[in-house]
Formats: C-alpha cells, sequence, structure tokens
C-alpha cells in the first residue's frame, strides 16, 4: 500500500516519557475530572501549550 504525502503528519510520535509519582497522580485526577486518558490529557495540555506560545511570541522570538 503507497503511503500519501501528508501521512507522515497525521502520525503520532511515541515519546518515552518519565514522570514523577505525584505528578502522574496529579495528571490522572485532571484528565478523570475531563473524560480523557491520561495519555490524552498530556497530548491536549502539550498542544495548549504550544498554543499559548505560538499566540504569545514577540517578533524577537520570546
Amino acid at each position: 500500500m503507497e503511503k500519501k504525502a501528508g501521512d507522515k503528519e497525521k502520525g503520532k510520535k511515541q515519546v518515552p516519557l518519565r514522570l514523577s509519582a505525584s505528578l502522574w497522580n496529579e495528571l490522572a485526577a485532571w484528565a478523570e475530572d475531563d473524560f480523557r486518558s491520561v495519555n490524552g490529557q498530556i497530548e491536549w495540555l502539550l498542544t495548549e501549550c504550544v498554543r499559548w506560545r505560538k499566540k504569545h511570541r514577540t517578533d524577537d522570538g520570546e
């Protein structure tokens, strides 16, 4: 099966991540409140942080 040019961009990357037990517990509780998995909550949180950074970036890159 041939892959289309946009397939790579749509795929998700796997990233091993080490978290403290306390941070994991906080994320798990937050995820439960938002009806998400912990993985989904981390992905949402990172996406929101990147959006915020892009929105608040100044012309000098900071």
